[in-house]
């Protein structure tokens, strides 16, 4: 299988609630407060050919202009944050595996593979259509 992979980071707020209340987490209570990162996202989209299947900077283009502003993720775990992410691209990209990594500020984060939807492939007037009809699920 061919790839390619992009990077590109954003500023974000979270919090892990479960970590005011459960004493096994006691020691990393202050997560249950909103605290900033810089959430580094890396993204990999498999490709059929050698000669810019997908290309790169419109890629990377597009993946940053899901997100506006400062990320305000409310209890999201990069996993979650990954998963959505995920959504939005094999939407727009179907019939394709997707890997995607998340972190916090570049130390912490997941690593998850996305196998191939079986959905029925979008033009992208049909893709920015959809995408008028439900808003920009990252705002």
């Amino acid at each position: 299988m061919k790839t390619i992979w992009v990077t590109f980071k954003k500023e974000g707020i979270h919090k892990y609630p479960a970590a005011l209340e459960d004493p096994k987490l006691a020691d990393v209570s202050f997560l249950g407060y909103p605290h900033r990162h810089m959430f580094h996202f890396k993204v990999w989209i498999e490709v059929f050919h050698d000669d810019r299947d997908i290309e790169f900077i419109q890629f990377k283009r597009w993946l940053e202009s899901l997100y506006q502003g400062t990320l305000e993720l409310d209890y999201k775990s990069c996993e979650m944050i990954a998963d959505e992410l995920a959504d939005q691209i094999q939407t727009k990209y179907p019939g394709r595996q997707v890997r995607i990594e998340v972190s916090e500020d570049g130390e912490n984060g997941c690593d998850i593979n996305y196998e191939v939807k079986n959905s029925q492939a979008l033009t992208d007037q049909e893709y920015q259509e959809l995408d008028k009809s439900v808003g920009n699920i990252f705002n």
